[in-house]
C-alpha cells in the first residue's frame, strides 16, 4: 500500500507539471474592448443658454479617436461617475440632466448615422442603417437640446462605447472611454448705456486712437489770418465734435452776433452766397473751400465721412454748398440726418469763416462771441 501511494503522488505531480507547460504554451482568449483616445466632451451653447450653465439646454460635443472597427451604433451613457464601460459599476444619472429632447447636430469622421434613441433618459445612442467599417481616427458627433445637471459647479462623466450591432445590443462594445464635464457658475454682468450726448467746440479737436477726442480740444480764442482788407478776404475756422446714442438724433445751432465794433459791424450773409471783395460780409460754412473766396484755400469736410448707419453727421443745407456762406444766429449748421435721423459716433466738423469789408469800413477790433448748442431728441 506504501509504494502505491508513492506511484499515485508521483503521476498526479507529472500531470500538474504537464497542465502548467500547457497553459504557457497554449495562447488563452480574452475579448475585450479597444480604449478610445484623445477623447474629450465640450460644452457649447444652445440657443439662450452657456454651455456649461446648471440646468441650461446646451449642446454636447464628443470628440475622440477609434482603433479601425465595424461600427452599427455609438452609445453615450451619462452618469455620476468614472467607471470603465464595461467593468459592470452602476451608472447613476446626474440630477436634472435630461437627454430625452437631444437630437444629433453634427458628425465628422464617420458619419451615416441617421437613428438617434433617446427613449431612456441618460443614454443616447446613433445608430446606422447597417454596420460599416472605421479605418480609425478622429471622430466628432454633436448631442444638441442635452439640459445641464442641476447641481452648481458639479462634475460629470459620459461613458462612450461604440458598437458593431444597430442600437448597441451586443454584449462586448468595440471601442469604450469616458469624458468628464462640469457645470459652473455663470458670471452675470450688467451695465447701463445712458443717454448720451459728446459735444465739444475749439480752434481745433484732435484724435486720440483713431477717435475724435474733446479732451484735445483746444481754446476758442480765434484771429482771422490777415488784417481786413476791401482788397481781400480775412478767414478763420474751428473745429467741433459730436456723438449721440439719441433715436432721433441731434441738431447743431450757431448762436450770436455778427462782428461788431463799437457800435460798427460787418454785415451777416442772410441768404447763402459766395464772398465778394469789397463789400461788407460776415459769413461761415462747414466744408472745404477752393480759392474762389480768399488767397488760400480754407476748411475741411467732415471727418469721418457718413455712411448713414454709424456715422450720420451732415451739414444743413445753407452751409453746405463750397465757396458759399451764410450767418443767421439760430439757424441749424448741422445735424446727424444723413440717411435718416438717428444715433451717430463722433466726427469732427470744420466751419470755415471769411470777412469780407468796404474800403470806407471804420478802423477798430472786431469781435464776436459765438455759441455753437448741440440738442439731442430722445
Amino acid at each position: 500500500m506504501k509504494t502505491r501511494h508513492h506511484s499515485f503522488t508521483r503521476i498526479a505531480s507529472i500531470f500538474t507539471l504537464v497542465a502548467v507547460l500547457l497553459l504557457q504554451i497554449i495562447p488563452i482568449s480574452n475579448a475585450s474592448a479597444a480604449q478610445i483616445t484623445a477623447r474629450k466632451l465640450t460644452l457649447q451653447a444652445g440657443v439662450s443658454d452657456g454651455g456649461s450653465k446648471p440646468g441650461g439646454v446646451v449642446n454636447h460635443l464628443f470628440d475622440f479617436s477609434v482603433a479601425g472597427s465595424s461600427v452599427g451604433s455609438i452609445k453615450f451613457e451619462y452618469c455620476t461617475t468614472a467607471a470603465p464601460v464595461t467593468n459592470g459599476v452602476n451608472c447613476n444619472l446626474p440630477a436634472g440632466l435630461s437627454t430625452t429632447g437631444a437630437t444629433l447636430g453634427l458628425e465628422t469622421g464617420a458619419t451615416g448615422f441617421t437613428g438617434i434613441n433617446t427613449t431612456t433618459n441618460g443614454t443616447v445612442i446613433i445608430s446606422r442603417a447597417s454596420a460599416a467599417a472605421v479605418a480609425g481616427g478622429a471622430l466628432s458627433y454633436r448631442l444638441d437640446g442635452v439640459t445641464n445637471p442641476s447641481a452648481t459647479n458639479k462634475e460629470f462623466f459620459v461613458r462612450i462605447s461604440t458598437h458593431t450591432s444597430i442600437n448597441a445590443t451586443d454584449v462586448t462594445p468595440a471601442n469604450t472611454g469616458t469624458v468628464t464635464a462640469s457645470t459652473a457658475t455663470p458670471i452675470i454682468l450688467a451695465g447701463t448705456m445712458p443717454e448720451s450726448l459728446v459735444f465739444c467746440t475749439g480752434a481745433t479737436v484732435g484724435l486720440t486712437s483713431g477717435v475724435p477726442d474733446c479732451a484735445t480740444a483746444t481754446s476758442g480764442l480765434i484771429s482771422f489770418n490777415q488784417l481786413f482788407s476791401p482788397t481781400d478776404t480775412a478767414t478763420a475756422t474751428s473745429q467741433m465734435a459730436a456723438s449721440t446714442n439719441a433715436g432721433a438724433g441731434y441738431v447743431i445751432t450757431v448762436n450770436g452776433p455778427t462782428l461788431t465794433s463799437g457800435s460798427n459791424t460787418v454785415a451777416p450773409i442772410g441768404s447763402t452766397a459766395p464772398g465778394v471783395r469789397g463789400v461788407s460780409q460776415f459769413g461761415l460754412n462747414l466744408k472745404a473751400n477752393t480759392t474762389a473766396t480768399s488767397t488760400v484755400a480754407i476748411g475741411s469736410e467732415l471727418a469721418t465721412i457718413s455712411n448713414g448707419t454709424n456715422y450720420r453727421g451732415q451739414a444743413t443745407t445753407s452751409y453746405a454748398t463750397v465757396d458759399n456762406f451764410k450767418f443767421l444766429s439760430g439757424e441749424g449748421v448741422a445735424n446727424s440726418g444723413f440717411g435718416g435721423f438717428g444715433g451717430t459716433d463722433s466726427q469732427i466738423f470744420t466751419v470755415s469763416y471769411i470777412v469780407n469789408v468796404p474800403g470806407s469800413q471804420p478802423a477798430g477790433t472786431y469781435t464776436s462771441t459765438l455759441t455753437y448748442i448741440c440738442t439731442p431728441t430722445f
